[in-house]
């Protein structure tokens, strides 16, 4: 087992000396810049500073591309990703190891699909797991398995934290389970206390680039911006396995001088402060963070009406922009009508700015905070430190 010490002695003293059930993280990676990832290395690191005993299990590669606390402690099973189908027992074993080894009480799966490790991993060490939903209900992200094991976290987990209140009652009323929290995902960083400028003439979209999130749409919606405003620019900032074929759609279209592909990178604040736009184009969403970013950086949205982030976050008009899902034509006229429109830009900023609140960093941890303290006095562990609970 692959193991990185990411904090020093006096650090790791003061988190072995809290009082409180031991908590770990269980993902498959910290080693790519995608929303989960994000997100679990950012609700560990608020636990840990509230003086939780903290834990992160990657299922492969102990590298994280984002910072985390001195008293959080990152392990992982093996060295480089495995075939998981034949490496299925041992890594069931491994999971069951390390559980046992640290006193493992609270086990957060980042992902249900986990469960169809965890579950036999656990069996019989009374353990409470806690299955985290990142992903729409209605998709499996071509892994039909997934789908299983959602059935199996409603069955056998203490808590199923979903992002949305759409995506709880997708649980409820397909799975007929009523253990579900829905916690939405937070910001990775303060609320600046200034928005962005906005007065460079680029707008930005994030993400990985996949089909989900429809960066051919963005960019087939971008000639007709190109041609009316040609002194607008768009980056798309996000790595992944349709880099090439993006490239080359960019190319084909025309857009080499105006549309820049760049890789994903950790200082993704930099990218906001320096847009005066958002684009979401994608096709379906759990609960996109870079929405949350975007508007508390004060950034007008324009975005596709996809299920279950987009909808649950968004209001057309009043703080964002909104499309029919792949639509290239309605795309570029709601990205036009912002450009066109500093008063209508100025207003979805504003509106978004008091919306993010709601994610704040501090609001978040609190609520998982209260949701892991909440199962620890359901069982009878030992209760919060003094650091906990505020």
């Amino acid at each position: 087992m692959q193991q990185r010490d990411t904090g020093s002695p006096g650090r790791h003293q003061q988190a072995s000396t809290t009082k409180g059930p031991a908590i770990c993280f269980v993902t498959g990676t910290l080693g790519a810049f995608g929303g989960a990832e994000r997100m679990t290395a950012t609700i560990a690191n608020a636990l840990a500073r509230r003086g939780h005993p903290i834990r992160i299990l990657s299922l492969c590669d102990a590298h994280s591309c984002f910072a985390l606390d001195p008293a959080v402690r990152h392990d992982a099973l093996f060295d480089k990703r495995p075939s998981f189908r034949t490496h299925f027992l041992q890594t069931v074993a491994r999971i069951r190891r390390y559980v046992r080894q640290h006193g493992i009480t609270l086990l957060v799966e980042v992902d249900p699909l986990l469960t169809l490790f965890t579950l036999p991993a656990c069996l019989g060490l009374g353990v409470h797991r806690i299955a985290w939903e990142h992903c729409n209900f209605d998709q499996d992200l071509g892994l039909p398995v997934r789908r299983l094991a959602r059935r199996l976290s409603a069955r056998t987990c203490r808590r199923i934290v979903v992002l949305t209140d759409l995506d709880r009652d997708k649980w409820v009323r397909n799975l007929h389970c009523e253990n579900i929290e829905v916690i939405p995902n937070t910001l990775a960083f303060p609320i600046p206390a200034k928005p962005a400028v906005r007065t460079s003439r680029t707008a930005v979209a994030v993400g990985r680039l996949t089909e989900v999130k429809g960066f051919d749409v963005l960019l087939q919606a971008w000639v007709p911006i190109a041609k009316s405003f040609p002194d607008w620019r768009l980056r798309i900032v996000g790595s992944g396995e349709l880099l090439e074929p993006l490239t080359q759609l960019r190319d084909r279209l025309g857009l080499q001088a105006c549309v820049r592909l760049e890789p994903a990178r950790s200082d993704i604040e930099s990218v906001y402060r320096d847009a005066a736009l958002l684009c979401l184009s994608s096709r379906y969403e759990g609960f996109p963070l870079v929405l949350v970013e975007a508007m508390a950086y004060g950034l007008p949205i324009v975005a596709t009406d996809c299920e279950t982030g987009v909808r649950a976050m968004l209001t057309d008009d009043e703080n964002a922009r909104i499309s029919p899902v792949d639509d290239a034509a309605a795309l570029a006229r709601g990205i036009a009508a912002v450009i066109a429109s500093p008063e209508l830009a100025k207003r979805l900023a504003e509106a978004g700015r008091r919306h993010v609140h709601r994610f704040a960093p501090g609001e978040i941890a609190t609520r998982w905070e209260r949701l892991l303290c909440g199962i620890s006095g359901e069982t009878g562990e030992t209760g919060t430190s003094e650091a906990g609970m505020a």
